[in-house]
């Protein structure tokens, strides 16, 4: 055992001895009830490494915040979630946890500021880094505690948060429980540094390696890493050298290591060694220890019972949690003034971001070359110098790391915009986007909301070629619990912005990237607007024009090339592309009885094709011509501009679909 402080009092090792066992006793009980198929899914068992959770959550306050891992059982105990509680999420029952809706892999608990298991490896990194930097931005000695296994060192994540906590002086608290085996390969066949505190150390954070299975120099460590942490606000990291006894999850057959090698570290085992420790120097004696025991066996069995007498959610309530059930009033809208300003979009949008930090000194922005360089397309130029660096923050070229940093921040209070620079771009941040931030609400139960607002420029035109180009609005108007708005015109670009702020979901704004220079008259008192529906851009009777964003003038200015052949055409401007506004575009399909769908992505899989289907579901019995549609070419945005013009939507492929939906072709 390492040294012990005077502190050790009878009762505190009492204590961790307690907490150890309860978290050992849990475990064993859910495998048994693995095995009765009462506990599905993946089960990830902590057994082994209970001197982890034990000796590092007890020194935390209960302002700090708990992120972890898929084998967060052990941190949940620690941390004070009452047992039945646990056991019940393990059953899916609705008095878990999260509800039933996380099961053993995304435990949650508000009032312990838990803020879950984490099944993604390495997603809980970004999304700590961004609850500490709330802490940072308003000045409140909070420290975040982010737990994660070895094989997490191997993901960017861990260095796109390593390298942004540093770099911004968060404090974090960074837990590495190095059990030796990611999933089934040893750290040695996957590493080749295999000592995690000198991958932090290269960051510059402070790092400490310290014997995971002594719960006493796990305590130690972590105490003087805490009290660091508070005294600089500065980041550390702690790494547990630790060891699991049972399998990955129950699925895994463990033939990557014998049987000798588990028992060789099932001998120095952290209860077995705490305890025999505690016995030999007279600190407890066996008699205690079976009270503990049978104390604790007698709280597992009440769990099990909760669990088992407890009920599922009704399938009734099966969509509950996807996004709020309670949602702002939408902005009032005043008449628009006789007074107007010549500006572009991109003045618009920039405009709209100044009103927002200037109303909510919760907002700020975030993104690559957002602040000195003033942003991509110039939407932020000089914004860095009237609100200064923190609050207009440029961020290195890590899209998931920065990404999920402003998920955290808003989960914890802030209201982040953050600009990514282009959507191909984006997909480096997805996992971020679609497994945190739109599943947060849903995982948790409602216990936590997630409102961000992403700015993404999207779409083709200026020749950047396949990996600058592409328009994949679709792609995230497919994922439950985000909000998709595509605004084209200078009233939706000034006033989309802040009504997507007061939004308790994430929500993320496609700016098409041919708008910026569009210019024209915007009411001057132009403010706010509602982000719910779709907008009738042109009255007509023959048929009805569908598009969004960069497509909306070009179909405007089909429309009126087809008027001179007598056609009226009605356009629709979707404005929200996620929840679509049904009503809106069945109404029109009631007057018009014909449909063209213009589309700026990929005509397979795309967004006409949903919107195309629910015309089919709701206004089939109204048509009286196949939908037509009109999207992009099914290729890589090409360099050559006659290719690229080719491959998008224009104004004489919108005007030949209308007039072959007229039977006029």
């Amino acid at each position: 055992m390492s040294d012990v402080k005077p502190h050790l009092t009878h009762d505190h090792a009492r204590e961790l001895l307690t907490a150890m066992i309860r978290i050992r006793h849990f475990e064993d009980k859910c495998a048994e009830l693995y095995t009765r198929e009462k506990i599905r899914g993946f089960l990830h068992l902590y057994d082994g490494e209970e001197a982890v959770a034990s000796g590092v959550i007890p020194t935390l306050e209960p302002g700090d915040r708990i992120v972890a891992t898929y084998r967060e059982h052990g941190h949940a105990l620690a941390r004070g979630v009452p047992m039945d509680k646990v056991m019940a999420e393990m059953f899916g029952k609705a008095t878990g946890a999260s509800g039933g809706r996380g099961g053993s892999m995304h435990i949650f608990d508000a009032e312990h500021n838990f803020y879950g298991g984490n099944a993604i490896v390495g997603g809980g990194l970004p999304l700590a880094v961004g609850l500490a930097l709330r802490d940072a931005m308003v000045g409140e000695a909070n420290v975040t505690a982010c737990f994660f296994g070895e094989g997490a060192v191997a993901e960017g994540e861990f260095h796109e948060s390593m390298n942004l906590a540093q770099l911004w002086g968060l404090p974090v608290l960074f837990v590495c429980e190095n059990n030796g085996y990611a999933m089934g390969s040893a750290l040695a066949r996957t590493e080749s540094q295999t000592d995690i505190h000198a991958k932090a150390a290269a960051y510059g954070v402070e790092a400490e390696q310290v014997d995971g299975m002594d719960v006493i120099a796990v305590e130690a460590a972590a105490r003087r890493a805490v009290a660091a942490i508070r005294e600089s606000g500065r980041p550390r990291l702690l790494e547990c050298l630790t060891y699991r006894f049972r399998a990955h999850s129950m699925f895994d057959a463990q033939l990557y290591r014998d049987k000798e090698e588990v028992e060789r570290w099932r001998e120095k085992g952290p209860i077995r060694l705490f305890k025999n420790w505690l016995l030999e120097n007279n600190f407890i004696h066996a008699e205690e220890i079976a009270k503990i025991e049978a104390e604790v066996d007698a709280e597992v069995a009440f769990a099990v019972d909760f669990a088992e007498r407890s009920d599922f959610e009704p399938v009734a309530d099966l969509t509950r949690h996807v996004t709020a059930e309670e949602r702002p009033e939408p902005p009032a809208q005043p008449e628009p003034s006789s007074e107007t300003v010549e500006i572009t979009y991109r003045e618009a949008v920039k405009q709209a971001i100044r009103d927002a930090m200037h109303r909510d000194e919760r907002v700020f922005l975030m993104g690559e070359d957002v602040g000195a360089y003033g942003g991509c397309y110039a939407v932020s130029k000089g914004m860095m110098d009237e609100f200064g660096e923190a609050r207009v923050r440029d961020t290195p070229l890590s899209e998931s790391g920065f990404t999920g940093a402003g998920i955290g921040a808003a989960a914890a209070g802030m209201r982040p915009i953050v600009e990514l620079m282009t959507v191909n771009f984006s997909l480096l941040a997805l996992d971020q986007i679609m497994n945190t931030a739109a599943t947060i609400r849903h995982m948790s139960g409602g216990q936590f909301n997630v409102p961000v607002v992403i700015r993404l420029a999207t779409g083709a035109g200026k020749q950047l070629a396949a990996q600058h180009s592409h328009s994949l609005e679709g792609m995230y108007a497919h994922i439950p619990g985000l909000r998709v708005l595509a605004p084209a015109t200078l009233e939706d670009a000034r006033g989309m912005l802040w009504t997507a702020l007061q939004d308790p979901d994430p929500v993320l704004i496609f700016e098409n990237v041919m708008l910026y220079n569009m210019s024209g008259k915007l009411a001057a008192n132009a403010g706010p607007v509602e982000i719910d529906k779709a907008a009738i851009r042109r009255p007509g009777r023959d048929l009805s024009l569908i598009t969004y964003g960069g497509s909306l003038f070009k179909t405007l200015e089909a429309a009126e090339e087809l008027a001179k052949d007598g056609i009226e055409a009605e356009v629709i401007d979707l404005r929200v592309l996620r929840p679509l506004d049904d009503a809106t575009i069945m109404a029109s399909l009631a007057r018009t009885r014909r449909a063209v769908i213009v589309d700026e992505g990929w005509r397979t899989g795309s967004l006409s094709a949903e919107i195309a289907a629910r015309i089919g579901e709701q206004a089939f019995w109204h048509l009286d011509a196949p939908i037509g549609r009109v999207c992009t070419e099914e290729v890589p945005i090409p360099y050559p501009k006659h290719l690229e013009d080719a491959s998008i939507p224009q104004v004489p492929k919108i005007v030949a679909a209308a007039k072959a939906v007229m039977g006029k072709g």
